[in-house]
């Protein structure tokens, strides 16, 4: 398959571009929680393979970890507000 298609234009990222990057602002907290439990997991299962000598890997590791939990950190938060607000009316003052 050819990186280029017949209008000429790219269909793959070129080499040295910027990575995708997941968009969180649409996930549930549930599927953030569940993302976090898989990275979680992962950073557990690579020091069971001996990988936790590996700078780079388990520094990107932690990062995402990291990224993952102030998201779900952030939805939960606004999760119990908005439910708190549905039972009991909107906090003012």
């Amino acid at each position: 398959m050819s990186a280029v298609s017949r209008t000429g234009t790219c269909l793959f990222a070129p080499v040295g571009g910027p990575p995708p990057r997941w968009d969180s602002s649409r996930m549930s907290t549930i599927e953030l929680r569940t993302q976090l439990l898989a990275l979680e997991a992962e950073r557990a299962a690579a020091a069971a393979w001996g990988l936790a000598g590996v700078p780079a890997y388990i520094n990107d590791l932690e990062g995402e970890i990291e990224v993952w939990r102030a998201a779900y950190t952030s939805a939960a938060v606004t999760e119990i507000a908005s439910l708190r607000s549905a039972l009991s009316g909107p906090q003012v003052g």
